[in-house]
């Protein structure tokens, strides 16, 4: 098994600029050692241990303090228990066609107002609590946040954090810090642990594109380990992170209620996001791995195959700006950001409004729940009504003496 990876996938000419042999990576320099592949090995155990430990924190930190930040779950209306739609819901389709709404009309004997708000009700049943979100979001802002501030602690005094032409210099004979290696080993890890958990995660709008992003952040990630392109690397890691964790953390808030608070951060995470992703990521990080790392080695498949998964990092960063942006001028002209335009709002949107039911079709529970809420609303009004007509009369009082 050996033999065959070294003869088909550790072959130099992929990972090495020519004229360079494995030999040559073999000996220690002071100050860190050199990337080896086989390091990477420990990164899937450490996605699983991220998996665990994601679990934990959500219900012994996140959920807590989604009390704390007054974080509220709709009550919705249960689906009744009819196996036939229960069947062609999960086997079948979510969201089924006219013509099979009349096929399972005839079926369950139901007309087909009732089998439509049948799979609404369930839809709508599996929506997530705004609780999951907020904890999916918190464990994220906790791990983009300290990764940002131990990542920038790290680069802050070294020489290519300033001057790129230092990604380069003595290329691919650069040792690596165990600083760096950690911060390697530890996104990669985190990256592993999304994609393997992406199916029981939250899905948005954005989802093939979600995936898209980890797939090509983890060969990036581990490529570039291989190749030794770390310094540039640490670098792409750090401006992914540095906005990452501002709209986690916005996220929070808006689950919370903190509308004023959230939009502040909005606009802040959408300033960040823009200049890095579209001025500073392809200004500085593609111009310095695409023209001048050529000024001191020769091109050869790791350079194009690193350089292609960074333009398709860059796409994804054009699909996104345009998506903020049209959230931008919805806040700006319009007042406000439609529910529908934010990331982390699921792909199906069903409406959380109930529509009228006909007579007899919901059970006791849900009419009971449907009368209390209208008398609610009925009663809120009559208040106001109330509150405004008194208002009316006392501001009338003085000019009638």
């Amino acid at each position: 098994m050996e033999a065959l990876l070294n003869e088909w996938l550790w072959q130099e000419e992929y990972w090495l600029p020519p004229g360079m042999h494995w030999k040559d990576f073999e000996e220690k320099e002071d100050g860190g050692s050199f990337p080896r592949p086989r390091d990477l090995i420990y990164t899937l155990p450490l996605a699983f241990a991220f998996i665990v430990l994601r679990y934990v924190f959500e219900r012994l930190i996140a959920v807590p303090l989604s009390k704390c930040l007054y974080v509220k779950d709709r009550i919705r209306i249960q689906a009744a228990s009819i196996p036939k739609l229960e069947t062609f819901y999960k086997q079948i389709s979510r969201q089924p066609s006219q013509s099979e709404v009349v096929s399972l009309a005839k079926q369950c004997g139901l007309s087909q107002r009732k089998i439509q708000t049948w799979f609404r009700h369930r839809r709508n049943q599996d929506r997530p609590s705004n609780t999951k979100k907020f904890s999916e979001a918190a464990w994220r802002f906790v791990f983009y946040f300290i990764s940002f501030t131990a990542g920038l602690a790290s680069l802050i005094n070294t020489p290519w954090f300033w001057d790129h032409r230092e990604c380069w210099r003595g290329y691919p004979k650069q040792p690596v810090a165990k600083a760096h290696y950690w911060y390697y080993i530890l996104e990669m890890g985190f990256y592993l642990s999304l994609l393997l958990s992406v199916s029981v995660d939250i899905k948005r709008k954005d989802f093939k594109e979600q995936v898209i992003h980890h797939i090509a952040t983890i060969f990036l990630i581990g490529f570039s380990y291989c190749a030794n392109y770390v310094r540039v690397g640490t670098v792409v890691m750090l401006l992914h992170d540095s906005s990452d964790f501002i709209l986690e953390f916005a996220k929070m808030l808006h689950y919370g209620g903190w509308t004023r608070v959230c939009d502040v951060l909005f606009v802040v995470f959408s300033l960040v996001f823009l200049v890095t992703r579209l001025v500073v990521f392809p200004s500085r990080v593609i111009y310095t791995t695409w023209v001048v790392s050529l000024e001191f080695f020769e091109p050869f498949f790791g350079y194009y195959f690193f350089n292609c998964l960074l333009l398709v990092l860059q796409a994804l960063h054009v699909f996104w700006a345009y998506l903020i942006l049209r959230m931008v001028y919805k806040f700006m002209f319009m007042g406000k950001v439609e529910g529908d335009e934010r990331s982390d709002e699921e792909s199906e949107v069903d409406d959380e409004e109930e529509e009228p039911e006909e007579e007899g079709e919901c059970n006791w529970e849900q009419r009971k729940g449907t009368i209390n809420s209208k008398l609610v609303s009925l009663a809120n009004n009559c208040v106001l009504n109330n509150l405004t007509n008194q208002r009316n009369i006392n501001s009338r009082l003085p000019k009638a003496r």
